[in-house]
């Protein structure tokens, strides 16, 4: 599969009565024609009427139960994609679970007694699934086939077999016949040859909820705005809200120079933000002030004990990994939670350095770096040894009495198991209570990778998933379709969920200019 982006206007390739919503970032009453219902994008509004769609490999692979929501539609695997799954059936990777569970999947839907794999048997919605079984010599007496393989002579490719299958189809049948594959090079393909083809969207979100990182604002009085500095609550209209749902965060605008930042609660209220602090101190270590107005709402967040799913877009530099620690180890000395777990999908950026010996902790750690960087700035004592000598109080031990020559400050809690270490080729059948889990370059997840993590979570849990959508590395997932953005839309609305977008870098000057610029 290819990880790149599918153009915003191609038409959904799936039926789902979830609605996944939307994101206005200034928030105004919905025109009209915004107000259209999300099943006139969908295939089943379509006046064509039925479809019928060829499933490539990489789609399987991606979701194993994408042959149940195409509903009224039509559903046709080539047998060359059943042979290519065969190849990665007994991998002990995601891959290797989702080919197993396409088979299982296909087994349990042709497992009744009158059922034909090549005929086809009915689906919930109405639908026809079925094994189509390419015939070359048959196919040859069709005249797109035969200037198909004169254009594409390695007929014995998968891909092209594919191709090939979906023409002689396309002639056997009533159109459309349209091919369903992530892989982009497929479909170019497909395209130069006349076949109608379109990208898997079942778990894609719309290209404006990853476009645009800024907190939403909104327009009110100078009355307005003066009740709420001193009541702490807001009450207005429904159609005023717009779209914005349940721990959405807002900047209030009374004009160009006075604005306050609100949240939106259960209630329909926008309140003031209540767990927010000036600054966060862990140990002995720096100050963390929140720099802008995203970071005050993502450490509202992260310190609110009602939300127990957080979801954060940013940028490099940002600050999501920092303040993310910084809230979980603050929580942690609180005893609001045992400890704090921390993982990150093992995902590199070009070339790997192959093998990596040692413990898990060790084999980690490259990958945790970051988080480790975050836990030294947070946790290492600020050097106090410049300017005038103080007078030492006798009564106040000293900063690190047992601290060994060039220990890390955190090294102790990692040993007591306060912090912990988590590969997520392991996390599944877990369950995680009483913890702060952090899970960075969430991004890098696929749907259903994030649905495992989300599903450890027990009582008492609060997990964090930050991440930049526009920094993929994984090659079977792309901006609008990876875990992150995933579990940030499916869960928008959840009274215990909230999502905060961080649009400034506050690393450094260069770092800032290079995230906008290069």
């Amino acid at each position: 599969m290819d990880r790149d982006d599918h153009p915003a206007n191609v038409a959904p390739t799936f039926i789902d009565n979830v609605n996944l919503g939307s994101s206005q970032h200034v928030l105004r009453s919905p025109s009209p024609r915004k107000r259209k219902s999300a099943a006139s994008h969908r295939h089943s509004a379509s006046p064509v009427g039925t479809k019928t769609f060829i499933l490539d490999t990489n789609v399987l692979l991606h979701d194993p139960a994408c042959i149940h929501r195409f509903a009224e539609h039509h559903v046709c695997i080539p047998v060359d994609v059943l042979s290519e799954l065969d190849r990665f059936k007994n991998e002990m990777t995601e891959r290797g679970a989702n080919a197993r569970e396409v088979h299982r999947a296909l087994m349990k839907t042709f497992s009744a007694p009158d059922a034909s794999v090549t005929d086809g048997v009915k689906t919930a919605g109405g639908g026809n699934i079925r094994v189509l079984i390419y015939d070359p010599e048959a196919a040859k007496q069709v005249a797109s086939v035969r200037e198909f393989e004169r254009i594409f002579p390695n007929i014995d490719k998968v891909d092209h077999r594919i191709l090939a299958c979906a023409l002689w189809l396309r002639e056997q049948i009533s159109p459309p016949v349209i091919l369903v594959s992530k892989d982009l090079n497929m479909q170019l393909k497909a395209r130069a040859v006349g076949i109608e083809c379109e990208d898997y969207l079942h778990d894609k979100v719309e290209p404006r909820e990853v476009s645009n990182f800024e907190i939403a604002r909104l327009e009110v009085s100078a009355h307005e705005i003066q009740r709420f500095a001193s009541s702490g609550k807001l009450s207005i209209s429904a159609n005023r809200l717009g779209d914005a749902v349940v721990n959405d965060y807002v900047l209030l605008m009374a004009g160009e120079k006075t604005s306050m930042p609100a949240k939106l609660n259960a209630h329909g209220d926008l309140v003031r933000l209540l767990h927010t602090p000036e600054s966060i101190k862990v140990g002995q270590g720096r100050n963390v002030k929140p720099m802008n107005l995203g970071q005050a709402c993502l450490l509202d967040a992260l310190l609110d004990p009602e939300i127990s799913l957080v979801t954060c877009y940013g940028q490099a530099g940002t600050g999501k990994t920092l303040l993310a620690v910084a809230a979980g180890l603050s929580q942690v000395f609180g005893r609001t939670y045992n400890g704090l777990t921390v993982s990150r999908p093992i995902v590199a950026m070009g070339q790997t350095v192959g093998f990596l010996p040692g413990s898990l902790q060790e084999k980690m750690r490259p990958w945790l770096q970051p988080v480790y960087d975050a836990l030294d700035l947070l946790m290492r004592p600020v050097d106090s040894n410049q300017g005038p000598q103080r007078k030492k109080n006798r009564f106040l031990p000293d900063r690190t009495p047992a601290q060994p020559e060039g220990a890390a400050p955190y090294d102790g809690l990692i040993q007591q198991g306060v912090i912990e270490i988590e590969a997520l080729c392991y996390i599944r059948g877990r369950s995680i209570p009483d913890r702060f889990f952090i899970l960075d370059e969430a991004q890098q997840l696929t749907p259903l990778e994030a649905k495992t993590v989300v599903t450890r979570m027990s009582r008492g849990s609060k997990l964090v998933l930050v991440g930049d959508p526009a920094q993929i590395d994984n090659p079977y997932v792309d901006s609008r379709s990876n875990g992150l953005v995933y579990t940030r839309q499916r869960m928008r609305g959840q009274s215990f969920a909230a999502h905060v977008p961080l649009a400034k870098g506050e690393r450094s000057p260069l770092a800032e200019a290079g995230a906008r610029l290069l």
